[in-house]
């Protein structure tokens, strides 16, 4: 079995030279992403030849789009008996740890295999408070709990390689877009605990916080995005709906309780249209057809219209929680089970 290194890397510490030589002593076969690091970072590169196949970006381009040059490259070059590690270029991954990772992505070539920190000790509030973030909305998100969504200590045998390289995302949005493509696709996901490593309080890292974080969670902004203008087209044809119904609803012998019900099942209805219409084209950007996706999401809409409305009146008559304030609370319980459903069943991209 051939063991690749799959190293990206932007501006390297000249530590790199001192790492190289000891992934390659420990029978790696290294390939060496230059993301657009420039002259200055030439000469750095040009020694790294004398250990790895380097391969160049003349300009920046990010983390993900250098993954995607690196494997690739490895797919056109080699055959099945290959397993790939994915190793930062900032200092963060012992040797140790990417022999064990990769031993188990051999042991277990049908899954993906994640080098996680366990987080303890001193680590750098962002890091900490980053993978908190992600790890929390991916185990919402999926229903899937993974200790460690940053890790950039990951291996897979050689057969996933053209799924990895048709995975959206540049840049860091690369990487959780991945979990997310397999949690979806139901493919097992492995964790081996390693070393939590930060040389310089992680000063290295050219992770922005606020530019990079909003890429990583863009698909699931655009989605509240939709689901809240949709709430407000809810909400809005809600109390009209009550408002009219309260006061014709006597005549029409409809009592206070069927009013709520009535107005809450009209309302869903014109939503769940603007909603199915946004989500469609603007948030998932889904290839599947018209009808196929019409169908599947109008039948989670009637369950959760069903659920919705059984929420809404235990919250009236059983908590008696005022109407308005009972609407707000159960929108927000489906929001969660709505998007993970449209996610990775209603919208889904070939």
């Amino acid at each position: 079995m051939t063991k690749i290194a799959l190293i990206p890397a932007y501006e390297p510490e000249f530590f790199l030279l001192t790492f190289l030589p000891q992934v390659r002593e420990a029978g790696f076969e290294i390939i060496l992403i230059d993301d657009g690091s420039g002259a200055e970072y030439a000469p750095l590169f040009e020694k790294a030849r004398t250990y790895a196949t380097v391969l160049t970006h003349e300009i920046n381009r990010g983390k993900g789009a250098a993954l995607k040059t690196g494997l690739s490259y490895i797919f056109m070059r080699h055959t099945d008996n290959c397993v790939v590690v994915t190793i930062d270029a900032d200092g963060q991954h012992r040797i140790e740890d990417a022999l064990a990772v990769c031993e188990l992505a051999s042991q277990n070539p049908d899954s993906l295999v994640l080098g996680s920190r366990e987080f303890t000790g001193e680590i750098p509030l962002r890091s900490r408070f980053g993978n908190s973030l992600t790890r929390f909305i991916f185990r919402m998100s999926t229903g899937i709990s993974v200790r460690d969504t940053q890790t950039g200590l990951r291996a897979f045998s050689y057969s996933q390689l053209p799924l990895l390289m048709s995975i959206d995302g540049d840049r860091y949005e690369y990487e959780m877009n991945m979990l997310l493509e397999y949690a979806r696709r139901k493919t097992p996901i492995l964790e081996h605990t390693i070393e939590t490593i930060y040389i310089n309080n992680n000063e290295s890292s050219h992770f922005n916080p606020l530019k990079d974080s909003l890429r990583i969670y863009k698909e699931i902004f655009k989605f509240s995005a939709s689901s809240f203008i949709g709430f407000l087209v809810d909400y809005c044809m809600y109390a009209v709906l009550l408002f009219l119904l309260t006061l014709w609803g006597p005549f029409l012998g409809i009592n206070y309780l069927e009013g709520i019900r009535f107005s809450n099942i009209g309302a869903r209805i014109v939503s769940a249209c603007v909603n199915f219409t946004l989500n469609r084209k603007f948030v998932f950007q889904s290839n599947e057809k018209l009808l196929l996706s019409a169908f599947k999401y109008f039948l989670l809409a009637v369950i959760i219209l069903v659920g919705n409305t059984f929420v809404l009146e235990f919250l009236v008559t059983t908590l008696l929680i005022p109407s308005m304030i009972a609407k707000i609370i159960t929108e927000l319980v489906f929001f969660i089970l709505s998007w993970t459903v449209q996610k990775f069943l209603v919208f889904r991209r070939k």
